[in-house]
């Protein structure tokens, strides 16, 4: 079931640069599903299901938005950089795990206490750089025991649970969602073309994974698979981001205001015939906001036709974000029903 395997990908840990967990998460899961699976240079992981000569790349990047040390200082405590666009006051006080070479070691992230900060300082709100690891530790020596040193990648200590109705809550669904919509996909579509399913990396941190990819694949079009911001709750309104949670997945006609993706309309009406021919919800999305692996990859080469298959997820970028998994689940039929026949390009 598609809960099981969000939650087995949420729970993993994987930030930019070190996805190595979320790698052998995959790597059992498509075992036996697709004809040849392989890592590239770059840490990418290509799952190919071999058919005709026409080649669509499905792309959803596993790393998740963490952090990295950077400095130890004589009591013990650990300074740290952030990997991916973090909003300093979500970490405070946060509860993470380092991912040292003696195995995993649980920190708390640490702060000047608001009973300390004068009226300025409470104005200004925490900064990333405010901010410290505790672990426990006394003094530097005992950190380096610990098999924690600088370059020791970080990610926060929360666990995939389940909400009312179909909605789940967990770390990283920004992207382990169309990861795991991508994993069901290639799993259960049967398509006469061939299907690159590309696990990508470092997304995050610049698109870095899905560039190098597409150069080596030379895809006829691409997907990303991703999530995207509703406007469905209190503090966003829906004409800023206008789509809402339980209403199906989203298709990107453009994002960041165009600075990102302007998505292939034939791409775009490839995917609504087959949710209208389907009966499969579908919303289309006009977005401000961020990007997806589909910027890197459309630009590729002489340009790849390109789109995002999105999910919306409340809370983005936080350890408690929030998806409805019908939308997961019909974002799955909608990808395996456009993949029963090629795009007319």
């Amino acid at each position: 079931m598609v809960k099981e395997l969000l939650a087995k990908l949420s729970n993993a840990h994987g930030v930019s640069g070190s996805e190595g967990s979320v790698v052998s998460v995959i790597k059992k899961e498509l075992k036996g599903h697709v004809d040849e699976i392989r890592e590239d240079a770059m840490g990418n992981l290509i799952a190919t299901k071999k058919g005709n000569s026409f080649k669509v790349m499905l792309a959803a990047h596993m790393d998740e938005i963490g952090l990295m040390v950077k400095y130890i200082d004589d009591k013990g405590y650990i300074r740290f950089v952030a990997l991916g666009g973090w909003y300093g006051p979500t970490l405070y006080n946060q509860r993470v795990i380092l991912h040292g070479v003696n195995g995993p070691c649980v920190g708390v992230i640490g702060g000047k206490p608001p009973h300390m900060m004068d009226d300025d300082e409470r104005k200004k709100g925490v900064k990333v750089d405010d901010l410290f690891i505790d672990v426990g530790a006394v003094n530097r020596e005992e950190v380096v025991y610990l098999g924690i040193d600088v370059g020791t990648p970080v990610t926060v200590d929360r666990e995939f649970t389940a909400l009312a109705n179909s909605r789940v809550t967990g770390k990283a669904f920004d992207n382990r969602a169309g990861v795991a919509m991508l994993i069901k996909t290639l799993k259960e579509v049967r398509s006469p073309l061939t299907i690159y399913g590309v696990f990508t990396v470092q997304e995050e941190v610049g698109l870095k994974g899905a560039r190098t990819s597409a150069y080596s694949l030379d895809p006829d079009c691409a997907i990303a698979t991703d999530v995207t911001i509703p406007g469905d709750h209190p503090g966003i309104e829906m004409k800023d981001a206008p789509v809402a949670m339980g209403k199906g997945p989203v298709v990107t006609v453009v994002d960041s205001s165009g600075r990102g993706l302007i998505a292939s309309r034939k791409v775009v009406g490839w995917l609504k015939d087959a949710a209208d021919a389907n009966n499969i919800p579908v919303q289309l999305e006009v977005g401000s906001g961020g990007t997806t692996d589909a910027t890197a990859i459309h630009l590729t080469k002489g340009g790849i036709p390109s789109t995002t298959v999105s999910i919306p997820s409340r809370y983005i970028h936080s350890p408690v974000e929030v998806i409805d998994l019908n939308d997961l689940e019909a974002g799955v039929n909608l990808l395996k029903a456009a993949l029963k026949k090629k795009p007319i390009l």
